[in-house]
């Protein structure tokens, strides 16, 4: 199976999950059966973890949906010219996905195997489900990938490289255990966003999904505000009321209940929308239901802020031209198939393992 077979395939996938979530609807490569069957599959993933909700899934299968294109998966890879010709044997690449938000790990899958390599992976027990069932849908759309997926429910073995993905934590036992292996081993990082004051209400509204979207789960979700000194916060967080209802989500509202009970009896300082909290606070990530907030007195100020905040930001939210790397509102959660986690070139790595072979 060459490179070519390999696109068609994820790009069909592609086709299938656009379809399914209503992103395209003049395909007809679904059929009412396999409609259902996903379907199923779906209301499974939402009773094993009350943190997915049924349109959370489905904006994550319109995102891979969208990455998903042919036209992007051939600029992706076209710059990579050793892709195909390296020569070397696939390589068996151990994976242990992160569970925070649905198929946050879906990426390193389509690497692993648009790489010409095999995935083995020891899924979330958080997000189990929707891996094992685009799995599936990959095999029927290209047998050939039937000998290339595999899903370990106990502990890794017989791999030749890793990409791994957890905590600062678990990222200290993922070194101690992978060491020896080559690998890539991802940390906590978080969004931020640099507000200049002169967004739109569109973008503040579009802010408000970076922030909330997947309920701030996401390593890309928008945890801290650069402000400009003097900024209005009510005028700010005025925008967010799309997201009123998030507390109906228990979980979350626990979160929310909890967080404004410490704030109110340490007399911490903040900002109460009803669903969401604002306290000003140096940290880069913030918990679950908070968003933290940091004033700057230029914009050079705020460049440097994030430079220095580097290893802990995954995305920056803006639409000021001198913050290197920016992306739009409303795009935290939306990443092109070339952005990669941590800044690492995950493509680059797994094409590296085949040169070693040559």
């Amino acid at each position: 199976m060459d490179l070519n077979n390999r696109i068609r395939a994820f790009s069909k996938l592609g086709n299938l999950l656009g379809e399914f979530t209503g992103k395209y609807k003049n395909n007809k490569t679904l059929t009412q059966k396999e409609f259902i069957w996903l379907d199923e599959q779906v209301h499974q993933a939402m009773d094993k973890n009350a943190w997915f909700t049924l349109p959370h899934i489905m904006e994550a299968l319109s995102s891979i949906a969208h990455q998903l294109s042919e036209k992007m998966l051939r600029q992706w890879t076209g710059q990579y010219p050793n892709l195909e010709a390296s020569g070397g044997e696939p390589q068996t690449i151990g994976v242990v996905p992160a569970g925070n938000i649905p198929l946050v790990g879906f990426h390193d899958f389509l690497s692993i195997l648009i790489a010409g390599h095999h995935y083995y992976a020891k899924p979330s027990s958080k997000d189990s489900v929707l891996p094992k069932a685009l799995a599936s849908l990959l095999k029927w759309i290209e047998p050939g990938f039937q000998d290339r997926i595999r899903f370990e429910e106990r502990h890794l073995h017989g791999f030749d490289a890793v990409i791994a993905t957890g905590s600062n934590n678990t990222a200290r036992y993922f070194h101690y255990y992978f060491g020896r292996y080559p690998s890539i081993i991802r940390k906590n990082r978080n969004g931020v966003a640099v507000l200049t004051g002169r967004e739109s209400s569109g973008e503040l509204r579009l802010l408000a999904r970076d922030v909330l979207l997947y309920f701030g789960l996401g390593c890309r979700n928008v945890s801290k505000l650069y402000l400009p000194e003097g900024y209005n916060v009510n005028n700010l967080l005025d925008h967010f009321d799309d997201f009123e209802n998030i507390t109906d989500n228990s979980k979350y509202g626990n979160n929310y209940d909890y967080h404004k009970s410490v704030f109110l009896i340490n007399q911490v300082p903040h900002y109460d929308t009803g669903f969401l909290l604002m306290k000003k606070d140096p940290q880069i990530p913030s918990p679950i239901s908070t968003l933290h907030y940091e004033h700057y007195s230029n914009i050079g100020e705020a460049k440097e802020k994030t430079r220095l905040h580097g290893d802990q930001i995954q995305c920056i939210v803006s639409h000021s031209q001198e913050i290197p790397g920016a992306v739009p509102f409303g795009e935290a959660q939306h990443p092109r198939v070339w952005d990669y986690a941590d800044n690492i070139d995950t493509l680059r790595f797994l094409t590296s393992l085949n040169q070693k072979d040559t």
